[in-house]
């Protein structure tokens, strides 16, 4: 297959190893990655509905209708449409929303399609609106409108093109036009992985890595993984490396203990900037509520990678509150600090209900 992978992973200013967002090191994961389907671990009812999908195509002899896959980053949305096109046994041509800054750049890369090839757009929703109203008749009637010349002598031209998959995918599915979202003929959610779906996937990644680690240490490194495989493998990584310094290269309960506690990963996953964006809001705000660019200035830390990067996953274990007045932290978000709530110190004092 011709896999044309983008020059530079999405620019982020979160590099620590429980982000989901992609970094430089994932970029040498793809040797980890399914290539088939029937190994690929997780969103059962996805495969389910894929596999459908894909025996009906191979049956008709025709290619697959376009494809959008939404959810949060990290849960294998690209590994799923190189799987795809190697179900289908087609090339498959690879970029992203930023990466297509012009209709002339969608136009070379749609003209160069071969019949029954896959175009896979990251970031789909990161589409230029003008290179967006090309994609159109693109996906509906295989055909590409061109305009030779300039001026009073201008004239559009439309060219057929092969019949052709698209395969978006997106990390705000809301942020997609209603015109663009409905030329999709397959909408397909991604959903955080169980600790069980993980550690198959840690065990799997382990052996290809050519690295022995036990039933109850790939468990271990599952249940912090934040419920995404990216960081799953990241994290494995890491850890094979303290294996390999501090052991005799074979991972066990106390190499992963010990590992993860110096990486300063809990056993929920939360790192030192989750605790101390928690610490913020409990400690110098009372717990809440408290707006968004007031604790983001607290922290040194800007505000739009916050919502963006460490909010999600604290929303996900309920230790956060949206309120129209700002951020609140949950007693649950207490409990895990290991800090009297005020709520349960006041109604244990007598007098007080």
């Amino acid at each position: 297959m011709d896999h044309l992978t983008p020059q530079n992973p999405t620019p982020t200013p979160d590099d620590r190893i429980v982000s989901s967002q992609p970094q430089l090191d994932d970029l040498r994961e793809f040797s980890l990655r399914p290539k088939r389907l029937s190994d690929f671990v997780g969103q059962e009812k996805l495969k389910y509905n894929l596999n459908i999908f894909l025996d009906a195509a191979r049956t008709r002899g025709e290619s697959i209708e376009h494809i959008l896959l939404y959810g949060p980053p990290g849960l294998g949305k690209t590994t799923l449409a190189s799987i795809i096109a190697s179900e289908m046994q087609v090339n498959i041509k690879i970029s992203s929303g930023p990466a297509i800054e012009r209709p002339g750049d969608l136009a070379a890369i749609l003209t160069n399609l071969q019949p029954g090839d896959i175009l896979f757009i990251d970031e789909i929703h990161r589409l230029n609106r003008s290179v967006e109203e090309v994609l159109y008749p693109a996906m509906e009637d295989f055909e590409l409108d061109i305009v030779i010349g300039k001026g009073p002598s201008a004239r559009s031209i439309r060219l057929d093109l092969p019949r052709f998959t698209l395969i978006g995918a997106t990390t705000r599915a809301g942020n997609l036009s209603a015109p663009l979202r409905d030329r999709f003929g397959i909408i397909e959610r991604l959903e955080f992985y169980n600790a069980e779906d993980l550690s198959s996937i840690i065990s799997r990644s382990a052996s290809l890595l050519k690295t022995s680690i036990d039933n109850a240490s790939s468990f271990e490194l599952g249940r912090r993984s934040r419920g995404t495989p990216r960081i799953a493998n990241r994290i494995l990584k890491r850890v094979r490396d303290w294996a390999q310094i501090k052991s005799d290269g074979r991972i066990d309960m106390a190499v992963v203990s010990d590992a993860l506690d110096r990486l300063g990963i809990d056993e929920l996953g939360l790192d030192d900037v989750d605790r101390k964006y928690l610490l913020a809001i409990i400690e110098k705000f009372s717990g809440g509520p408290v707006g968004l660019d007031t604790v983001a200035a607290s922290i040194s830390e800007d505000s739009v990678t916050i919502e963006d990067v460490y909010e999600p996953y604290l929303l996900q274990l309920g230790f956060l509150d949206r309120s129209p007045r700002g951020r609140i932290a949950s007693a649950s978000a207490y409990a895990h600090m290991r800090i009297p709530h005020p709520h349960s110190v006041r109604s244990s004092q007598p007098g007080l209900f």
